[in-house]
């Protein structure tokens, strides 16, 4: 049903339309009752297009149901929730004022400062909402783990008379169910991200301190922190919470804000302050030591100035889907479909594109191979087949070194793309493969913190694993079937024709093929991001499955490539390989010599076992070691008290053992 003004979503009558998304609308609105009685308030409902999903009606009863029990002045107030028809819709305070991202374009474009106490007061009141909201309970007292997800200028709501609020608390929270919401994932966010939502990981609430930095840096540097560019870009940067433009302004920011911005926004959650707390205290001390008075007064005047507070607002319009990441208003929308947004790509416009076979080299004994098209030729140096040396012919035309060929630029010049020079390396451990090596390699290097390069070769079969302080980073592969593509199609990310769109067109783009699905639109950034980090984990997986080969580790060599870093650390890692990438009977054999040996917990181990993350029946396990039974008791112990199934005894200890945990003597 249209919500038109003059119609009425229950006892609401709308009167302007507020903001419209990729899943809500917003609208001012007015309830009128007896003797005269108004209230005006903003007035939120499903979008018509998800208004009969199951999934997504059941989210926005859950934002109700959450924002319902927040309560705090810094906080947007909820006041009803209602049904109108197949409407549902959720009634909340309505600010008369504006938002920060309008303060911030409206700054920029009068070329006015947003004054240091300003700024920081506005900080610190989200600071407040912030905290109480993370410390809330439910009815049974147990803390709601409630993580905003979306601490941006377009949600930070600022009164004609200076009050802040901070809104969106639920629909941000239920933004985060990956499977139902990221085609409408609001673009106009992607600069306000914390490190651990970049790459997927588990957020808490210093993901949302994190994101506070951003705003308060950008309302005293006028520019976004992350700098502008391509999504990728941005992404990249937030990922490695790089500074650099807060460093580069001089004495535009004072050391004093700098030093506590500089740990809102470290890149480890564990390195920021461990509350939002503790972060309004570290505003008002700032604001104590300056003798500076800090309050609504200053930030009214500054509204008034910049003409963005009067009556009511004029309605705002929907932004083109490609507005700035940092310049967009309260959302942009980005149509519906497959993982990436709605990808209507014409058959025909895909074969425009293809690359035509006109390439050809000389192989072994000057056999002309080809002709192919530029994505096979590319495939060819990807596996190592091909390299810098290589002679190739464009369009029948002279042959030249594949390295004289801008279009192959990177495949011939990045280090972690060239097998042949691998073996020029210098050893600093090399060794045979079997079972048992690789994780006793792997957990060496995690303990020492080693940055270099591990390369394995089985017959034609190579795969290089660079670390960086003792953890998987990059990983290349001659295996094709592991090839960014085939995983990508493989895991349902894209459909082989968008593949191979991409791939005509990857000299556009550098070489690089997650550039180019990006820049045709074929994938988000962020997407890309936790696809990449999946295949590269996998990728580095498949390396425990070897059990032949050789293997040489080479101190200090990068890959100089663009890294997407892993949700699990390297300890975790070793134990999922030893979980999942070894059969029963091959932990068995690998332990056989062990079973009449006595198993004896090290005393001072390289690390604790809970550094693992192993499943709680393993822990048990050698937990029931006391250095006064051999494995093969052990397993009859834990059998006959139902602790534990042999295989879970079987794996637990050859973690252990393979980890300097436990020993057999």
């Amino acid at each position: 049903m249209a919500a038109e003004v003059g119609s009425r979503l229950g006892p609401y009558v709308v009167e302007a339309r507020l903001a419209t998304g990729g899943m809500a609308e917003v609208f001012v609105a007015k309830r009128v009752g007896p003797y005269g009685f108004q209230k005006r308030v903003a007035l939120k409902r499903i979008v018509p297009r998800y208004a009969r999903d199951p999934e997504f009606v059941a989210m926005f009863i859950d934002e109700a149901r959450l924002a319902a029990r927040l309560s705090h002045p810094n906080i947007v107030q909820i006041f009803d929730f209602g049904e109108h028809g197949d409407d549902l819709f959720l009634a909340m305070e309505y600010i008369e004022g504006t938002n920060l991202n309008r303060v911030l374009r409206g700054a920029v474009a009068r070329e006015a400062d947003i004054p240091i106490d300003v700024a920081l007061y506005i900080s610190r009141e989200v600071a407040r909402a912030l905290a109480s909201a993370h410390s809330s309970a439910g009815d049974d007292g147990k803390p709601l783990g409630i993580v905003h997800r979306d601490v941006s200028p377009a949600n930070i709501l600022l009164s004609s008379t200076g009050d802040v609020k901070l809104s969106d608390f639920g629909i941000a929270r239920a933004a985060d169910i990956e499977h139902r919401t990221d085609a409408g994932h609001l673009r106009g966010k992607l600069g306000y991200m914390s490190p651990e939502q970049v790459v997927g990981s588990k957020l808490d609430a210093r993901s949302d301190q994190f994101t506070l930095g951003v705003v308060l840096a950008e309302m005293l540097l006028l520019e976004p922190l992350f700098g502008t560019g391509t999504d990728l870009a941005v992404l990249l940067r937030i990922r490695d919470a790089d500074l650099s433009v807060l460093y580069s302004v001089g004495k535009r920011v004072p050391a004093d804000v700098k030093e506590m911005l500089e740990r809102m926004l470290a890149r480890r959650p564990e390195d920021r302050y461990e509350s939002c707390a503790q972060v309004a205290d570290a505003i008002e001390e700032i604001a104590r030591q300056r003798r500076m008075r800090m309050g609504p007064a200053r930030l009214a005047r500054l509204l008034h100035k910049l003409s963005l507070v009067g009556d009511l607002p004029p309605p705002e319009v929907e932004l083109p889907a490609t507005a700035s990441s940092t310049t967009g208003d309260v959302t942009t929308i980005v149509p519906e479909g497959q993982p990436g947004g709605a990808r209507d790509i014409d058959p025909a416009n895909v074969a425009a594109a293809t690359s035509p076979a006109i390439y050809r080299y000389k192989g072994t004994g000057g056999r002309l191979v080809g002709p192919m098209t530029y994505p096979r030729l590319v495939e060819l140096f990807a596996v190592g087949d091909l390299d810098g040396e290589s002679l190739i012919s464009v369009a029948d035309g002279p042959f030249h070194k594949a390295r004289e060929l801008g279009e192959l630029s990177r495949f011939v010049t990045s280090p972690a793309l060239r097998w042949k020079d691998v073996e020029k390396t210098t050893a600093t451990l090399e060794g045979d493969l079997s079972r048992a090596v690789l994780p006793r390699l792997a957990h060496r290097l995690a303990v020492s913190r080693e940055t270099g390069l591990l390369y394995l070769r089985d017959g034609r079969r190579r795969k290089k694993i660079y670390f960086v302080e003792g953890k998987p980073e990059f990983v290349a592969s001659t295996d094709r079937n592991e090839l960014l593509g085939e995983f990508l199609v493989r895991k349902g990310y894209c459909v082989r024709m968008e593949i191979e769109m991409a791939l005509a067109l990857l000299p556009r783009f550098g070489g690089r093929l997650g550039d180019a699905l990006v820049g045709l639109g074929i994938l988000r950034p962020v997407e890309l991001f936790r696809a990449i980090g999946e295949q590269v984990r996998l990728r580095y997986l498949d390396a425990f499955r070897w059990r032949s080969g050789k293997y040489v580790y080479s101190r200090g060599v990068l890959s100089h490539e663009e890294t997407f870093p892993l949700a699990q650390d390297a300890y975790e890692l070793i134990a999922q390989a030893v979980s999942s990438c070894y059969a029963t009977d091959e932990v068995e054999a690998t332990l056989e010599p062990y079973l009449d040996r006595v198993l004896v917990l090290e005393p001072s181990p390289p690390v604790p076992i809970g550094v693992f993350n192993v499943p709680r029946g393993w822990a048990q396990v050698l937990e029931s070691v006391k250095g006064d039974a051999t494995l093969r008791t052990v397993i009859a112990r834990e059998v006959a008290h139902a602790m534990a199934e042999p295989e879970a005894v079987y794996r637990a200890v050859f973690l252990a053992i393979a980890c300097g945990i436990v020993r057999a003597d």
